[in-house]
């Protein structure tokens, strides 16, 4: 090192540098954590639990509960994450200027953000009756759905509380998990199913 050019580690105290990394250490395991949870409900299973994802992120369960003290604060990572990815998708504005070009955008939308979070979603239905936090999180998730609704529906349609319940329920996530998993319909034939119903209730 030249004369005149400063040491940087000198400056940072040598406690500060020893939190610094113990913080960084941290964190890189709680991401571990929560990146283990997703490939584990991924992988299939529906119903994870502490020693599963601890094993998959090949740390101790005792570490697990270090960085989560229920599996309810993993969910609310894990969700977190997710609606981290999906908002850019929601967010994007619509290229049609009438609501039935945009009442058709939103079965692409859907069927993309659906599909993706198709075995969180599954995997947080077969807990919520169980978790107040997923309940919570299911109600917040239909609102969402009914409110994107309401922004492009005309008044004719939301008036009409049949018609609207209709259109709910066929662009609802349920909806897309019932043609994917039980009908065992492939993604784009799920969508196009999703699509035709709406057009069939709405009269496009």
């Amino acid at each position: 090192m030249t004369d005149g050019t400063a040491n940087v580690s000198r400056l940072v105290p040598r406690g500060e540098e020893t939190v610094d990394g113990r913080r960084l250490r941290s964190e890189r395991s709680r991401a571990q954590i929560v990146a283990a949870m997703h490939a584990v409900i991924e992988g299939g299973d529906m119903d994870p639990n502490a020693p599963s994802v601890a094993e998959a992120a090949g740390v101790s369960i005792r570490t697990v509960f270090r960085h989560f003290e229920e599996m309810d604060s993993l969910y609310r990572e894990l969700n977190a994450t997710l609606e981290a990815e999906i908002l850019p998708m929601v967010m994007t504005p619509f290229e049609a200027l009438d609501w039935q070009g945009r009442a058709r955008e939103v079965v692409v939308r859907r069927a993309r953000i659906y599909e993706r979070l198709l075995p969180f979603k599954v995997a947080a239905y077969a807990r919520r009756f169980q978790s107040e936090y997923l309940m919570d999180a299911h109600r917040r998730f239909v609102t969402m759905e009914r409110a994107a609704l309401q922004a492009i529906l005309p008044p004719e349609v939301q008036s009409n509380p049949a018609l609207f319940a209709a259109i709910e329920m066929v662009t609802g996530f349920q909806s897309w998990q019932r043609l994917r998993h039980d009908q065992k319909l492939p993604p784009e034939e799920a969508e196009a199913a999703m699509r035709l119903a709406v057009e069939r209730v709405l009269g496009l």
